[in-house]
């Protein structure tokens, strides 16, 4: 299901700057968007290679990855399942994985923390099952995130990447160093205490070199938000057209627009915000915009 395909690229209209452009990874697919249609790219060839039909994930009852991992199931033909973090609950998310035939597997949150131990234990026997960890994560997942690089012009300066686990931003910076670009990769994590995401990008990519850690636009931590950047993704959207979702690329936006006002770039340099998707993620947070 996954045939090549290249997301387009866009220059952003916002009055305050005039180099910024956004690879719009969100328009690739509604439900396998962004980076999630990257990395499940060689997830599924993987799987399929080692002729297994069961996708078994990991994920809260609002992520984006749980949707992707069903849409992909569906589509291809394969079981899924997901253990979800917490208890009991309803949302369009889930419901949506419901519809795409996801069992879900609701976990408490102690639990939830060996993953490992609770693929063997419930599927330990399944030779079918193939483990797909939370977000995706893994070597597979740097692959396709790696071929973003290529799609883009090789003028790009700076190179912007919101990040949960640091897998995305392995993936990019593995490709700039493959492709031998100048380009300067710029990651923003959207949790508190961002700085160990250095290390996990280490593993992937085995080098940080033209790599750039911004660890203080994660507005209280993972799936926080501040009324500041509320505010900021209601005239953003309302300005540019784009929308943004307030877990990732909000902050990535903030983050860009700020470091723009303090005269972080040079005026000739070309800036490029990679958008992950992420957007069914507003639906967990829609109280916030009323």
């Amino acid at each position: 299901m996954f045939k090549d395909i290249y997301s387009p690229l866009h220059q952003l209209t916002h009055p305050s700057i005039n180099n910024l452009w956004v690879k719009r990874d969100d328009l690739i697919d509604p439900y396998i968007s962004g980076n999630k249609w990257r990395k499940l790219k060689y997830i599924l060839a993987d799987a399929k290679h080692k002729h297994k039909n069961h996708l078994v994930t990991f994920g809260g009852a609002y992520s984006n990855h749980l949707v992707a991992t069903a849409a992909c199931a569906a589509r291809s033909g394969l079981k899924s399942t997901a253990f979800v973090r917490g208890e009991p609950v309803e949302n369009e998310m889930l419901m949506l994985c419901k519809l795409f035939g996801m069992t879900l597997i609701f976990t408490d949150r102690q639990a939830y923390k060996d993953k490992a131990g609770l693929f063997s234990a419930h599927f330990g026997e399944d030779s079918q099952a193939y483990f797909v960890d939370e977000g995706g994560a893994g070597i597979e997942a740097t692959k396709g995130c790696a071929e973003i690089v290529v799609e883009l012009p090789a003028d790009v300066d700076h190179l912007f990447c919101a990040a949960g686990t640091g897998t995305t931003a392995a993936g990019l910076l593995k490709g700039i160093h493959q492709q031998k670009r100048k380009t300067i990769l710029h990651v923003i994590p959207v949790l508190k205490g961002g700085d160990f995401m250095a290390s996990e990008i280490f593993k992937l990519a085995g080098s940080l070199d033209q790599m750039v850690l911004h660890t203080d636009y994660h507005f209280g931590g993972y799936a926080k938000t501040q009324p500041e950047l509320i505010e900021f993704i209601k005239s953003f959207t309302a300005l540019t057209g784009l929308l943004t979702d307030p877990v990732y690329t909000g902050k990535m936006c903030y983050a860009i627009l700020d470091l723009n006002q303090a005269k972080y770039f040079k005026p000739e340099q070309k800036i490029v915000a990679l958008h992950t998707g992420g957007l069914l993620g507003l639906l967990g947070m829609k109280q916030k915009f009323n």
